[in-house]
């Protein structure tokens, strides 16, 4: 028994996630590479985000608008007529939504439920990082020294925190129950 007989799930599960992150990446580069050209356009979903974002902050109850940085790619949040904060391409959650998306296809089962799985996530992931950023925003606008940890401390782990709960209860709901159904 060779040692790829003997870790077949292993090469399977690397070569799926290996796969879809490729492509995933590639597609989404593809789509971001009529902005390179021009640094001071904002992508549209980044803009999008941002905007969804400014509008959460309105019910937050503060007054907030977002601009187009004169000289670079991202969008300047202001909160109560105060630049508080940048929104770049980052910012938007794609690169998470691809890496969670990823891990679900390594981890496939039929093909309709990996797929409504992956919207669900993602839709979960697109309105928390909403709701991240209008927390990020308002807490930088009434408590700017702490702007530093809970933009790259605390809402990282939040963020990546929600996708790796996504990711244990596809394997120990839906993958688990989908294999031993099979046997």
């Amino acid at each position: 028994m060779g040692i790829l007989s003997a870790n077949k799930a292993f090469f399977m599960f690397l070569g799926k996630f290996v796969a879809s992150y490729l492509i995933l990446t590639g597609l989404y580069m593809w789509y971001l590479s009529p902005y390179d050209t021009d640094v001071s356009v904002t992508d549209p979903v980044t803009h999008m985000v941002a905007g969804q974002a400014r509008d959460v902050v309105h019910i937050f109850g503060q007054e907030s608008h977002i601009e187009q940085h004169p000289r670079e790619a991202s969008d300047k949040f202001y909160v109560n007529g105060q630049s508080v904060s940048r929104i770049v391409e980052g910012c938007n959650a794609v690169s998470v939504m691809i890496l969670f998306t990823a891990f679900i296809v390594a981890f496939s089962t039929s093909f309709k439920k990996t797929s409504l799985y992956i919207i669900a996530g993602v839709a979960i992931i697109y309105v928390l990082n909403i709701l991240r950023i209008a927390l990020i925003t308002t807490a930088a606008y009434f408590y700017p020294q702490y702007s530093v940890f809970i933009h790259d401390v605390f809402f990282p782990l939040f963020i990546y925190g929600v996708v790796f709960l996504l990711w244990v209860v596809w394997v120990t709901k839906f993958y688990k129950n989908e294999k031993q159904a099979k046997a």
